[in-house]
């Protein structure tokens, strides 16, 4: 994978297909290759007509491992990918992110109003201004010697992942502890680019999406049927929405 140095931080990231740019920002615990190629997001948006970029969120995938908490808030996530949009070039761009990488985008749209045309918060909803509670298990499940070793429910789910994708537990625990930080009501709704908030309908983790897309000046909210957190990254029906959530507010663009 190609790489570029943000804040002196180096980060992979991949850009294929042509045509109207598509960032993809992946979730906590995962990579640009297993939260969007793995599950067809990169073969979907480039048979579209555009151009998938994906980036790996420093202390995963590909690049670099730090494990200072203070170097994984999402405002500093979301300086990562203007600087990535900086290095390709690129003015304008749509968003999509998932979980984590809901917030970072959330956080890029804040932050870089004048680069982000539309985005779409996947997998994260009305927790993210509420907050979540079970960092401290995710934390200790990390950190656990071994997977028999943990019971927690939400605890377990994000080792077992961890584990599959191989990532580096203890930059993932400095993540997860500068990362999980609930934006106020006040301040998402400062955020006026057209956003589609995308979660399963069995999603406990990420919240329900009508709350959230509320608080959005330009918010749009799809439950995503019969999927909790995990089994909705790849679901044709969210890609669809996604597509035709684009599709309709690209057009001037």
């Amino acid at each position: 994978m190609p790489s570029f140095v943000s804040n002196g931080v180096t980060l992979a990231y991949s850009d294929q297909g042509e045509g109207f740019p598509v960032l993809l920002i992946h979730g906590f615990g995962s990579s640009g290759v297993v939260n969007w190629v793995q599950t067809g997001w990169v073969e979907t948006l480039m048979a579209a007509g555009y151009r998938a970029i994906t980036i790996d969120n420093r202390g995963h995938g590909a690049s670099q491992k730090l494990y200072e908490p203070e170097l994984y808030t999402p405002a500093i996530m979301a300086e990562d990918a203007a600087a990535l949009c900086r290095h390709l070039g690129l003015e304008r761009v749509a968003v999509i992110g998932y979980s984590m990488g809901a917030r970072i985008t959330a956080f890029l749209a804040l932050n870089h109003p004048e680069l982000v045309v539309a985005a779409v918060f996947g997998g994260l909803g009305v927790n993210m201004v509420v907050g979540l509670n079970d960092g401290p298990e995710i934390v200790e499940a990390l950190r656990a010697p071994a997977l028999s070793d943990v019971t927690h429910k939400t605890g377990r789910m994000f080792r077992i992942f961890a584990d599959h994708t191989n990532s580096d537990r203890e930059a993932l625990v400095a993540c997860m502890l500068g990362t999980r930080r609930a934006i106020t009501e006040d301040t998402i709704s400062q955020i006026t680019v057209p956003v589609l908030v995308a979660v399963g309908s069995e999603d406990v983790i990420g919240g329900a999406p009508e709350p959230l897309a509320a608080l959005l000046p330009a918010g749009e909210a799809y439950v995503i049927p019969r999927r909790d957190h995990m089994r909705a990254t790849g679901d044709a029906r969210f890609k669809q929405a996604a597509l035709d959530f684009l599709s309709r507010h690209l057009a001037q663009n």
